[in-house]
């Protein structure tokens, strides 16, 4: 089973992205990637392929579910791997993420401790559905 490298993180929250990248910085084996836009997302991923996206929800001009959509409109994007990192996790709304296509939810605020082994444990659970 493929294992999880690459990460790309998107949030508009300049603190909340330096955090993130920090805690995932802490695991050696991962290569972390930010931006702050929905757009800067898109622009990222016409030259480099993560194995992982976790988005935002709330962001301004494209927020999260939107980035997810147009993400799908690519072929090299259609099946890639994401998860939304929200403050946003009401049942319903946990819920609508998932069938947005989303691989998993974590809430904010995230104990930047445990991250990077809650995204690995999504991201295994989903190889492991898709085989």
């Amino acid at each position: 089973m493929k294992t999880l490298h690459s990460i790309l993180y998107v949030d508009d929250e300049e603190d909340i992205r330096e955090i993130v990248e920090l805690s995932l910085r802490l695991d050696a084996t991962l290569d972390i990637t930010t931006r702050a836009s929905g757009q800067a997302a898109l622009d990222h991923l016409e030259t480099r392929v993560p194995d992982l996206v976790v988005l935002d929800v709330m962001m301004p001009g494209l927020d999260g579910p939107a980035t997810l959509a147009r993400m799908r409109e690519h072929p090299e994007c259609a099946d890639l791997p994401v998860v939304f990192l929200t403050a946003k996790a009401q049942r319903e709304e946990l819920e609508r993420f998932l069938l947005l296509g989303a691989i998993g939810v974590i809430a904010k605020p995230f104990d930047p401790m445990t991250l990077a082994d809650q995204l690995r444990e999504i991201w295994d659970a989903h190889r492991a559905a898709t085989r």
